[in-house]
């Protein structure tokens, strides 16, 4: 059956809500077992806590629901009130008993969801924009989410780590992530290789390549986003890996 709310984009909605809704899924599974100390314990993320990493999803699927309005209403919704809102949100919440925090990032994540599965489908070209990053239209909205939630999981150092990634979602944030480090003059030159499905990615992709570096996509995704050193990345000629600015 054809799916009415496609937007113009690479990608059917209904396909990406679902893939949030189960990434939702395995991230509660996870919180849900962590008990009030566990979350005081430090994140992957420097200065944060476990606390500090679901609370700050939480608050995203609150600020990427208020662009889903601005979408669907046409009436400019802020995502945050400022940057020092949104960080004071973060900090105040992070302290919270662990079915406290549990319990908001289900009613957060589910509310996202629900908005999402009720949009009209010409809301999604409808341009919004973040606090920060150029303006995009609504359907991007969804692949924000997306990235949000497996990333930050990864992030919650609770079992889940780059090798759970689904292998569509290394695939399309490889590409997405490749892409984007392409317009920062101070991305190296090189030519990645993800050996597991044989994809070269040229970083950028006019430039003749300084170096090569090789290895299992989900790694080269994890060092690129800086949740991994690279140390099992192999790179020729021999040497360190390069710097990556942020993501």
């Amino acid at each position: 059956m054809a799916c009415v709310n496609q937007p113009p984009g690479p990608y059917s909605v209904d396909l990406t809500i679902e893939r949030i809704a189960e990434a939702d899924g395995r991230l509660l599974v996870s919180a849900s077992a962590l008990t009030d100390d566990q979350l005081r314990e430090p994140s992957l993320l420097p200065g944060w806590s476990r606390g500090h990493v679901l609370t700050h999803v939480a608050r995203n699927a609150d600020g990427l629901t208020n662009l889903l309005t601005w979408a669907r209403t046409g009436v400019e919704t802020p995502q945050y009130e400022s940057f020092e809102a949104r960080n004071a949100q973060i900090e105040e919440g992070s302290g919270r008993r662990a079915d406290e925090i549990v319990a908001d990032l289900s009613r957060s994540s589910q509310n996202f969801i629900d908005q999402a599965r009720e949009m009209p489908g010409e809301a999604w070209s409808t341009q919004v924009m973040g606090l920060r990053g150029p303006a995009h239209p609504g359907w991007f909205t969804l692949h924000r989410r997306l990235s949000e939630v497996q990333i930050h999981h990864v992030d919650l150092s609770a079992g889940y780590a780059p090798n759970d990634w689904p292998d569509w979602f290394v695939a399309e944030t490889l590409y997405e992530v490749v892409g984007g480090l392409a317009e920062k003059p101070e991305a190296p030159s090189a030519l990645l290789t993800d050996t597991s499905t044989g994809r070269q990615f040229l970083l950028p992709p006019d430039a003749t390549p300084d170096l090569a570096v090789s290895g299992p996509g989900h790694l080269l995704l994890a060092w690129l986003l800086g949740r991994d050193s690279g140390a099992e990345l192999s790179v020729d000629p021999d040497g360190p890996l390069p710097g990556i600015p942020p993501y």
